[in-house]
């Protein structure tokens, strides 16, 4: 046993490797990404997995097909990560799986990085899988390193859910011992339960809901579970994850009140009737959604007070905080810390010498020739593109939805309808949308913004690397609106040009703006001195 500084992604990484992970599957996406990091460094010339995917969809069935050969497999994502495996994540319910499997999703409250606040016990809940949400680190380690045994003992994957704050605070997390990888081996009836024929999955899915009844029992008995008595019982307080952390730093002497800690999931309903019977009312603190509480509200509220978000004892949007419990707890109504107004704010920029920067530099005084001239953009640094001095952008909803925005937008009659992409973004969930384009041959120009890496997310590899060109090419781009340039001010005049002529034409044009992202480049410099 060793004892490690780490973060919270770093502990779930360590974890998984001292349980003979023998692959880990994921996309790039704060604040899950550490993970895999982590486990590419302490890897490197192993036979662990660890490359980064396409997207979280093609991750999460690779894993599942690494766990079908009867390996452990560990698949990370940030919380809109997960919408985009829905479809594998729910039907992996019906099949099962065979060596462990745990998928991470890192949730962020309060949005420090994200475009929605979605809390994915939901996600949980919905499959009816069983679910872990450490309280620090330590369990963050121990849950992971537990939970492939116990995944294999269920037969079913588990959901780890951290939150920013617990996947980037750092504390010391003590190890166990390394164990071997699992040796190849298959499931005797795999045909049964990893055909989803509709025949087979009704089978599945009675085998699913007999299990409902291991998964409560394993809850209730669960050491990540537990209830602290405390001498006033006219309050009860339950908490849910990282919230157990902030109340026990209001209580460092011990719990006035009686207190239930939930790390484990589906709720354990005897927990939840011994402190609703008890306590004349309840105080629930959970980051994310009022998913305890709703509940609660639901099934045991028999005229008993409830207090937690829903009732505004806590506000409703942003990340659970110290502060958020103690005014709750009617302690104190101050900021424990102001920001001094000498202070100012600053938001993000573009780094200088980006890429990104020249190409809407020409973009803009492009389409101020067009006044009903739309730019559907997407997720990546070029976002940043909305804000001044360029304010080039008109929309950004989610991973891929620039160039399905500007072929529905065209439909409709909009010109120019021009989408905005980067190269990992392209790859990750924009092919699709290009290959409608071409099917429908829709007047659209694309602009496929290369900076050659995964930059939004700290430069990780990216799919699409020296391959864009043929791979439109592939999907049946023409040639002669397919179209790269190297995005510089001296080609400023160059590139204007470029899209003009391509917006001019009626059908699907493509232009690549291609130069390295300025950080990965200094940090190549850096490491070649």
């Amino acid at each position: 046993m060793h004892k490690k500084l780490l973060l919270g992604d770093e502990a779930i990484a360590q974890a998984a490797l001292d349980a003979g992970l023998s692959g880990v599957y994921s996309y790039p996406g704060t604040p899950s990404t550490e993970i895999t990091m982590y486990i590419q460094q302490q890897t490197a010339g192993s036979s662990i997995h660890s490359r980064w995917c396409a997207n979280e969809k093609t991750a999460m069935e690779a894993a599942l097909g690494l766990s079908y050969a009867g390996k452990r497999a560990l698949c990370c994502m940030k919380h809109v990560g997960l919408n985009v495996a829905a479809d594998c994540f729910m039907n992996i319910a019906m099949s099962g799986i065979n060596g462990g499997m745990i998928v991470v999703t890192a949730d962020d409250p309060s949005m420090h990085s994200s475009q929605n606040e979605q809390d994915n016990r939901i996600y949980g809940d919905f499959a009816m899988l069983p679910m872990f949400e450490p309280s620090n680190q330590q369990e963050a380690y121990d849950m992971t390193y537990e939970g492939f045994e116990l995944s294999e003992k269920f037969g079913y994957p588990i959901l780890m859910r951290i939150t920013t704050r617990m996947a980037h605070s750092r504390t010391g997390v003590v190890t166990r011992e390394q164990q071997p990888q699992n040796d190849l081996h298959f499931l005797p009836d795999g045909r049964k339960r990893f055909v989803l024929l509709p025949a087979l999955a009704r089978q599945r899915f009675k085998v699913l809901l007999e299990a409902q009844t291991l998964f409560l029992q394993a809850s209730q008995a669960s050491a990540y579970n537990r209830y602290f008595d405390g001498p006033n019982r006219k309050r009860g307080i339950i908490t849910a994850g990282i919230a157990f952390n902030y109340l026990s730093e209001y209580y460092p002497d011990g719990f006035e009140h009686p207190v239930l800690k939930i790390c484990q999931y589906p709720l354990p309903v005897s927990h939840l009737e011994k402190i609703t019977s008890e306590c004349d009312e309840i105080f629930v603190f959970e980051d994310g959604y009022p998913f305890i509480e709703k509940l609660l509200r639901g099934y045991l509220n028999k005229g008993l007070t409830i207090h937690g978000r829903m009732d505004g004892t806590v506000r409703r949007d942003g990340e659970l905080t110290p502060q958020a419990v103690a005014i709750a707890l009617g302690t104190t109504s101050e900021p424990y810390y102001t920001i001094p107004a000498l202070v100012a704010p600053r938001p993000p920029l573009l780094c200088q010498g980006c890429g990104h920067r020249d190409l809407f530099e020409a973009l803009k005084e492009v389409v101020v020739s067009y006044p009903l001239a739309k730019v559907f953009s997407d997720i990546g640094c070029y976002t940043l593109g909305v804000l001044p001095p360029f304010s080039a952008i008109d929309t950004c909803i989610d991973m891929g939805a620039s160039i399905t925005m500007a072929k529905g937008a065209s439909d409709a009659g909009v010109f120019p309808a021009i989408a905005v992409i980067g190269d990992s973004t392209f790859t990750h969930s924009g092919i699709t949308g290009l290959l409608d384009c071409v099917n429908d041959d829709t007047n659209v120009t694309i602009i496929i913004s290369d900076n050659h890496t995964t930059a939004m997310t700290g430069g990780q590899d990216s799919s699409g690397t020296g391959r864009l060109e043929a791979i439109c090419k592939g999907i049946g781009v023409s040639p002669e609106h397919l179209r790269t340039i190297v995005p510089l001010k001296k080609n400023h005049e160059v590139m204007t040009t470029m899209l003009r002529e391509e917006i001019s034409y009626k059908g699907v044009s493509v232009i690549i703006p291609s130069r390295e992202c300025i950080q990965t480049l200094k940090r190549k410099k850096r490491w070649e001195q």
